[in-house]
């Protein structure tokens, strides 16, 4: 049970820093090139970024396409730290494994951002908002894809 737990707790922490990465740059890039943030979202009252002047369908294009640009940068921070520190490769080849490791990932994000995205376009959400509810979800499905499907335990 401790050895579960404590893989489930290095998990969580190279979660929060691929997290993190994934992130700043989506920030990076919603804050520049790929402009996506409302006036009243909280990124902007806080941290004073800069406002799109877009519509909420464009806004919830940037913000998918800022997302997956931050998902690839993200998931090859994750798939290495993964391998080294939470779970035991072997399975399959490394390539295979990164293969099925970015493929779940993706498939992850891709439920994660649909929701995300249709919040954003359909309701009005707010885009800081939306990145959060991406991130649980894509924490809840990978980790079990990856432990019971990819790597050995």
């Amino acid at each position: 049970m401790f050895k579960a737990i404590w893989q489930l707790a290095k998990y969580g922490v190279i979660g929060v820093l691929a997290t993190i990465v994934q992130t700043g740059v989506f920030y990076a890039l919603a804050c520049s090139c790929l402009g996506c943030l409302a006036a009243d979202d909280v990124a902007v009252r806080i941290f004073g970024f800069p406002v799109a002047e877009a519509s909420d369908a464009v806004r919830a294009w940037r913000f998918a396409l800022a997302t997956a640009i931050g998902f690839v940068v993200a998931n090859v921070f994750c798939w290495l730290m993964n391998r080294k520190f939470v779970f035991r490769p072997g399975r399959f080849g490394m390539l295979v494994e990164f293969a099925l490791f970015f493929s779940a990932a993706a498939f992850a994000t891709f439920l994660a951002i649909t929701l995300s995205s249709a919040l954003i376009g359909y309701l009005g959400l707010m885009t800081t908002l939306a990145v959060f509810i991406e991130v649980g979800v894509s924490f809840v499905v990978n980790f079990f894809i990856r432990k019971f499907f990819i790597f050995k335990g």
